[in-house]
């Protein structure tokens, strides 16, 4: 899957959705930097796509970037927030829980 990803962005294709897609392919794939990089560019292209900064801060906490993932949360709770939906605002908000709870130490 990826892959093939990667092709469609190499043709020329540089969207959104496709940055999305790629992103969490890196991150089911254990590639949280990549998938970072991706997620970034997705938010760059819709900076109101809260699944992306939901999965951004993911891939940023598994870099122990914990201070951005917060950053991206609280971004992405806010957008999340300004177009209705709930579920990801909520999800955001336990991320954010925990990681302010345990101080941003992972261990």
């Amino acid at each position: 899957m990826r892959a093939a990803l990667e092709k469609m962005l190499a043709s020329g294709r540089d969207d959104a959705v496709l940055r999305f897609s790629l992103g969490s392919a890196c991150l089911k794939e254990g590639d949280a930097s990549a998938a970072a990089v991706h997620l970034r560019r997705a938010v760059e292209h819709d900076p109101a796509y809260s699944a992306a900064w939901k999965l951004l801060g993911k891939a940023l906490l598994e870099l122990e970037r914990d201070d951005e993932a917060e950053r991206c949360w609280t971004l992405g709770i806010a957008a999340a927030e300004d177009k209705g939906d709930v579920q990801a605002a909520k999800e955001m908000r336990v991320f954010l829980k925990r990681l302010q709870k345990s101080g941003g130490d992972k261990g």
